[in-house]
């Protein structure tokens, strides 16, 4: 006997015994439910548990697993990852983080650019340095391009300041694996300031230090 018509029979038998207890009960209407027929071509057959996953699949929500490995895409270089930065939604610390790539490293290679942003955000939390991206670039004597504790806004459609954006988005989302990932200091390569500190390596016009 398949499962199907065990559970049409346990089904029509629950059916008759609440039928009787029904009739006997006072104050309850009695409704008379016509007999079940196991050959009756209209009886509903149970799905079996492939029918049911599948049913529950086709209802259920878009992948969350897609939407992940979409949000979380893996970029085959640093310049399309900035490529495929969204415009728009930039809060303070994003807006200072993209002015001290912008002021520092406009004009120099992606790479360079990302090692910049990579220092300031380093600094940022490391309890060393202030603990915002702000705070770190208008510490004094730190950031030539900061004045009197003001950081000049970009112009707002230079070219270099959406790519500078774009850049410190990639940075603050850990979107592309820099080799400079652990650096907290850097400076110009025609200045030699005699530092005692690791050397990372050089970019663009920068050298940068753990």
């Amino acid at each position: 006997m398949t499962f199907s018509v065990r559970a049409a029979i346990v089904a029509a038998t629950t059916l008759c015994i609440a039928a009787g207890i029904g009739a006997t009960a006072p104050g309850v209407a009695q409704v008379i439910e016509p007999a079940v027929s196991m050959n009756d071509p209209n009886l509903a057959q149970v799905p079996t548990m492939a029918e049911a996953l599948a049913d529950l699949e086709a209802d259920a929500p878009a992948d969350i697993e897609q939407t992940e490995v979409a949000d979380e895409a893996d970029y085959t270089t640093l310049a399309a990852a900035v490529a495929a930065q969204p415009l728009g939604n930039d809060d303070e610390e994003l807006n200072c983080l993209a002015a001290g790539v912008y002021y520092e490293s406009k004009g120099e290679p992606l790479e360079g650019q990302l090692a910049v942003a990579e220092v300031i955000l380093n600094r940022a939390s490391s309890g060393r340095f202030a603990r915002t991206v702000c705070g770190v670039l208008k510490q004094r004597g730190q950031f030539s391009f900061v004045r009197g504790g003001t950081i000049p806004q970009p112009p707002a459609n230079a070219k270099a300041w959406k790519t500078a954006l774009a850049v410190a988005k990639v940075a603050r989302g850990d979107k592309w694996d820099s080799k400079f990932a652990d650096a907290l200091f850097f400076h110009a390569t025609h200045v030699s300031p005699g530092w005692r500190r690791a050397r990372m390596g050089s970019v663009g016009n920068h050298i940068f230090y753990r």
